[in-house]
């Protein structure tokens, strides 16, 4: 081999490594947007993390929701009417690279949430999810979700505290 290809070879990669270092930055960014979006209302920001074919799995008692309108209609329709807020918080994100334009992370999470009629709430899932790059763009193409529990706390308030 020569010093030129041994060069060539070293640079493609450290090129692939750098690659996969600014795509995890990229998944990371997505799943916080899921949270950030999701709990702030910024539909904006909820929409922009998934691909326009995607499928979001959210399982009982929700259901399955396929492209950006089912999405739209799981978020307007069926979980903005039950819940006056929610706080999501994910943590253990484990990113795994297919290729260099597929990767599947698993994550936990944890909200708490009140409920239209202020019944405070603490769910626990697991979101698995297939992430795609198309056209350069990292997106979530499916999300499912694994609900561990759902549970009301009772006496609890959801209040922001006086001062």
């Amino acid at each position: 081999m020569t010093d030129d290809t041994d060069s060539q070879i070293q640079i493609a990669a450290l090129l692939a490594r750098v690659d996969q270092l600014e795509s995890r930055a990229a998944l990371r960014d997505l799943v916080t947007d899921y949270c950030l979006g999701f709990d702030n209302h910024d539909w904006d920001r909820f929409i922009s993390i998934w691909h326009s074919d995607a499928i979001w799995e959210i399982g009982p008692p929700f259901g399955t929701f396929r492209n950006h309108q089912g999405i739209r209609e799981a978020v307007f329709d069926v979980l903005y009417p039950a819940w006056r807020e929610t706080h999501h918080l994910t943590s253990n994100l484990r990113l795994e690279f297919d290729d260099p334009d597929r990767a599947r992370g698993v994550c936990n999470v944890d909200c708490m949430g009140a409920t239209a009629d202020d019944i405070v709430q603490m769910i626990s899932a697991t979101y698995s999810d297939d992430f795609e790059r198309r056209d350069g763009v990292w997106k979530i193409a499916k999300r499912h979700v694994v609900i561990h529990y759902f549970n009301p706390i009772p006496n609890a308030e959801m209040s922001a505290p006086e001062g």
